[in-house]
């Protein structure tokens, strides 16, 4: 299987909102890197937190199906159309939001829906992260990094990293000048196949 980048024009993004407040910091700083994609470049943005999906129920081994609500189906599908997929999620506890990882529970049932293919499909993609924290030290936020590297890992994606920012009060990002210029070429980054740390120690 070939997992060539996309080319700019074939490529689309899904920019997902984890934040529970609306216009947070992480929103501004995904919204800054945003603007400098190609104008023909398509963007969807899903705000979890204005989204009616209820907690993921793990349905993989029982005989009847979980039957998939709108909301759901709207972001597998969603999520399957996109090339790039943006979490956008600010730092909480050292690790993404409850309604980001809600969201990644649910991909865990999408690997099992009969006819989906989803983990097939989903590889050769293109995962990244944004997040803004209170703290200055981006080692704090190893918890969020690792879980979407492994994620990235396991479905065979790309792993564009993540675009860190500072900031508590909303709008504060706006005064972190380095997070502010590394949002300007973000998306211009090689995203590399992301790989697990037992499988870098073999190659």
């Amino acid at each position: 299987m070939t997992t060539d980048t996309p080319r700019a024009t074939d490529r689309s993004f899904l920019f997902v909102l984890g934040s529970s407040r609306p216009d947070g910091n992480t929103e501004t700083l995904a919204r800054a890197a945003a603007e400098q994609l190609p104008a023909g470049v398509p963007q969807r943005w899903v705000d979890l937190a204005q989204l009616p999906l209820p907690d993921f129920q793990d349905g993989r081994h029982e005989t009847d199906g979980w039957p998939a609500g709108e909301s759901e189906e709207m972001l597998r599908r969603a999520t399957l159309e996109a090339t790039d997929i943006v979490i956008a999620s600010p730092l909480y506890w050292y690790t993404l939001s409850a309604h980001t990882k809600r969201y990644l529970d649910y991909w865990s049932g999408w690997l099992s829906v009969p006819g989906s293919d989803f983990k097939e499909r989903m590889a050769g993609r293109t995962l990244w992260g944004v997040t803004v924290m209170a703290h200055d030290d981006e080692v704090v936020a190893d918890g969020l990094l690792t879980t979407l590297n492994h994620t990235a890992a396991y479905l065979r994606m790309r792993f564009g990293g993540v675009l860190f920012g500072n900031g508590s009060r909303p709008g504060q990002v706006r005064n972190d000048e380095r997070a502010m210029i590394r949002a300007k070429t973000f998306f211009q980054r090689e995203a590399s196949l992301a790989r697990f740390p037992y499988d870098e120690e073999t190659v």
